[in-house]
């Protein structure tokens, strides 16, 4: 996996090296929500804007971010559904129909939650009121490299 986290600058890729692996810190999930209709219907200084507000979050959080994307609209989805003869059907469009959908996401390194939580705040999105960002903690191994719980 050499050099393929990749993490978004405004409309580009920015790669980050392969870590070592070994890191001590904990791993969280930034989940950006929001209104697609109003993310859709933006005017491009409006676009703008939120791309300097991810600029700005990508130069403060540095290093922390291991990846992120913008994800395409919900228009784009293909869902796997489970079914009574176990073989999965494939849906048009998200899970479920809501208001809010999951817009991008960024993967960040923190020393706990209380960090991954001031890193979220630096989010354009946390100021406006037609989105939100969920942190999640991230299961996967732990400092000893063995499996979570």
């Amino acid at each position: 996996m050499s050099g393929r986290l990749v993490r978004r600058q405004g409309r580009r890729a920015v790669t980050r090296p392969p870590s070592d692996g070994m890191s001590e810190m904990a791993k969280y999930l930034l989940l950006i929500y929001g209104n697609e209709q109003i993310w859709e219907g933006m005017s491009e200084q409006q676009l703008a804007d939120l791309g300097a507000g991810h600029a700005a979050f990508v130069a403060a959080a540095g290093d922390a971010i291991l990846a992120g994307h913008e994800l395409l609209p919900t228009t784009t989805a293909t869902t796997l559904r489970g079914n009574l003869s176990g073989t999965p059907t494939a849906t048009d469009g998200p899970f479920l129909e809501t208001k809010e959908a999951l817009g991008g996401y960024y993967l960040v390194e923190a020393a706990d939650l209380d960090a991954a939580l001031a890193l979220a705040r630096l989010l354009p999105e946390v100021s406006e009121a037609h989105s939100g960002v969920e942190v999640r903690p991230v299961n996967g191994p732990d400092q000893t490299g063995t499996a979570s719980a």
